[in-house]
């Protein structure tokens, strides 16, 4: 190890239109002897765009960054510069980074991390939706068990929340959300910078009724946080519990049917159940 060890930088990349980056950033690259890529065909169009060249590439993406850890911390440990930048955003949203950060940081490397690009950003501040408070979630994950917890905490959250989706996702998401946060304010930011951007704007009832997802884009789904307890009618929820025990449903679903409807939580929805039974209604 050299005496002195070089810089990771996390660099980020444009989200589509090429001029959406950094005169800093693009010193940066130039300046790097390594880069590491999720993928180096992407990147490599990028760097040739703007006539960057003679830099070494190392794949770096999330099934190959456990074993690119141990060289890009040797590389660093001899003194030379890493860059790391994704195919497109900020390093470490929803892209690999995080290990490759704690392990330089273990190893005393410095990290800088340059501001720039990112999809989430101009979608929330172009939707209309609250933005003073926000819960970034990123992707679902695959487990659906996983996803119900997220949509639960979605659902009690008062703050406006950000998903991106894939297109083949989206349609399904949006039904999980519609059922377990009921008809909820949503806008989906697609293509954000690209000659085909758009926002669309409304209820997750009307989007589903009236939007056809297309195949192709990259989506930026924003959620209106939930409105405070007394924005519904509390004998909406008596009526609908009245109802499922008459019809001889259990309790727990019953929990979940309220709770998947209305801004209640299960400890609220159980208590009133409860007080509901003991009445003998």
């Amino acid at each position: 190890m050299t005496d002195k060890t070089g810089i990771l930088y996390l660099i980020p990349t444009p989200i589509g239109n090429l001029s959406d980056i950094t005169i800093r950033a693009l010193d940066t690259l130039r300046s790097v002897p390594v880069i590491a890529c999720e993928d180096t065909r992407t990147s490599g169009k990028l760097l040739a765009h703007y006539e960057i060249k003679g830099k070494k590439l190392l794949s770096y993406h999330k099934f190959s960054e456990q074993k690119r850890v141990a060289e890009i911390i040797g590389i660093l440990s001899q003194g030379e510069d890493v860059a790391i930048i994704s195919d497109a955003g900020s390093p470490g949203i929803s892209d690999p980074s995080r290990i490759i950060v704690q392990a330089a940081i273990q190893a005393k490397i410095k990290v800088c991390a340059l501001p720039g690009a990112t999809a989430f950003i101009p979608a929330l501040t172009a939707s209309g939706l609250e933005s003073s408070t926000f819960r970034f979630i990123g992707f679902l994950p695959a487990k659906l068990k996983e996803v119900k917890l997220i949509l639960s905490q979605i659902r009690d959250s008062r703050e406006t929340s950000i998903l991106y989706e894939s297109p083949h996702r989206l349609q399904k998401t949006l039904e999980l959300l519609r059922e377990h946060c009921g008809d909820r304010q949503v806008v989906i930011a697609r293509e954000l910078s690209k000659i085909y951007e758009e926002y669309i704007r409304g209820s997750l009832g009307d989007i589903l009724s009236d939007y056809q997802v297309t195949e192709k884009g990259e989506f930026v789904l924003l959620i209106a946080g939930a409105e405070p307890d007394n924005a519904f009618d509390p004998q909406s929820v008596d009526k609908l519990i009245k109802s499922r025990l008459a019809e001889g449903h259990k309790a727990q679903e019953i929990i979940l049917e309220v709770t998947s409807k209305y801004p209640v939580s299960k400890n609220d929805a159980y208590a009133r159940l409860t007080e509901l039974k003991q009445k003998g209604v």
